[in-house]
């Protein structure tokens, strides 16, 4: 499969639109006509279209330069964000059209769950392309001038253009910025981010996402500060999935964090919460934290001992590589025992299901609609209080066992009070910094 990260701005054009000349609107580029091209695109997505929503597409198409077409998924790029534009992961896997690849449905398994892809829309898009390259003669952008028909049944149901203009690897968003002001100078529209699938299917796929942030007023209740660290954590182990089912250590290590704090949230809020609801939640969420425990471990222990490993003799590194070796093969079984009993399973997907519709939904008693100003500290002083007595008694040469629970106690009363953050300020987030 093929990875890169898509980095573009897109602007309206009226029929009238002429591209204009590029030449010297990026010092020392030049400017190249490509083919034009005929792309067929078909986009899958769940019926409440969750994906679009979310910023994620699927679809294959035909028409690129391999004939038998190529399948192709966009996840948000959040650090490569551009101002007015779009930055993505493109994975792309060659393939005709058929059933969707095992790989590409993977990719998104934690956002369709136990829905269903199917086709959502049917896109022909006719591209004239032009090339900048710099002095060298290396590609640094890519403008696309695109006419593109929404079919339905083979059937012309609407029609609109758009100019793409997409960074090549490496460039810098400077040049993006003066080609976006030289198509502006000539008439084109605003940069609009949204998708050419969320154009063409309309008001639906322009609903607020799933996991959408939850904003904290004055008037927030406990039930909200609620909703809204559930949603963050949610979120954190959706977004992550498919990099920890590309064996990505920080994708491992991120979607670990978001089942810890769930867990944690799910106690600080016990009071507050059905039980009957949130402590099964509590129970698979520590069967997936475990799983993701096994390979994150192993990741943290290879980074120390290759570190120490350097730091021995010539004639220890025959014995520290094949510790190392034992450790890697550990942590490959580990990754496999995860991909095949954990993330392929029905009870995963299920899981995730229920973990979206609770932070949409929790199920709460009525204490929590109380302000969260009122309710909130008393319930981080809970875990703190915890964390202070477990420290007393540790004694004068506590156990590895003793200080290991005491670093347990320590995370779950700092998570605790980056929840409060919101409600109670700069005094949460000091003692969160300070624990």
């Amino acid at each position: 499969m093929k990875a890169a990260i898509e980095r573009e701005i897109k602007l309206g054009a009226q029929p009238g639109f002429v591209l204009p000349d590029l030449e010297g609107a990026v010092p020392g580029a030049t400017t190249e006509r490509g083919d034009e091209r005929v792309l067929d695109a078909t986009y899958y997505d769940v019926h409440d279209l969750r994906l679009i929503r979310d910023g994620v597409t699927v679809r294959h198409r035909t028409g690129d330069a391999d004939g038998q077409g190529t399948w192709t998924v966009k996840l948000p790029d959040v650090a490569g964000a551009l101002d007015g534009g779009l930055a993505r992961a493109e994975l792309e896997l060659d393939g005709p059209p058929g059933p969707i690849p095992a790989e590409i449905a993977a990719l998104v398994a934690s956002r369709v769950r136990t829905g269903m892809l199917v086709p959502v829309a049917r896109l022909r898009t006719t591209r004239r392309r032009l090339l900048l390259a710099d002095p060298d003669g290396s590609a640094i952008a890519e403008v696309d001038d695109d006419e593109v028909d929404v079919l339905e049944d083979g059937t012309l149901v609407a029609s609109f253009r758009e100019v793409e203009v997409e960074l090549a690897a490496g460039a810098s968003s400077d040049v993006l910025a003066a080609i976006v002001r030289r198509l502006r100078d000539a008439g084109a529209g605003e940069p609009d981010p949204k998708p050419k699938l969320a154009r063409a299917l309309g008001p639906r796929a322009l609903l607020p996402p799933e996991l959408a942030p939850v904003a904290l007023g004055r008037r927030a209740t406990a039930a909200d500060v609620l909703r809204r660290a559930f949603a963050s954590s949610v979120r954190r182990i959706v977004e992550h999935d498919p990099a920890v089912r590309e064996g990505d250590p920080e994708g491992v290590h991120q979607a670990r964090v978001g089942t810890r704090r769930l867990r944690s949230d799910l106690r600080t809020f016990r009071p507050l919460l059905d039980r009957a609801w949130a402590d099964p939640l509590r129970d698979e969420l520590a069967w997936l934290a475990e799983a993701l425990g096994v390979v994150r471990d192993a990741d943290v222990l290879l980074v120390r001992l290759r570190d120490a490993a350097a730091s021995l003799p010539p004639g220890d590194h025959a014995l520290a590589e094949n510790l190392l070796g034992r450790l890697v093969a550990e942590r490959s079984e580990a990754r496999e025992r995860l991909l095949r009993d954990v993330l392929a399973s029905e009870r995963y997907l299920r899981l995730l299901d229920a973990l979206v519709a609770g932070a949409a939904s929790p199920r709460l008693d009525e204490r929590a609609e109380g302000r969260a100003k009122d309710v909130v500290p008393g319930l981080v002083r809970r875990p703190w209080k915890k964390l202070r007595r477990e420290v007393a008694a540790l004694g004068d040469d506590p156990s590895d066992e003793a200080l290991h629970r005491v670093r347990i106690r320590a995370k779950r009363a700092r998570y605790a009070a980056d929840v409060a953050v919101p409600v109670v300020g700069s005094a949460a987030t000091k003692l969160a910094q300070a624990i």
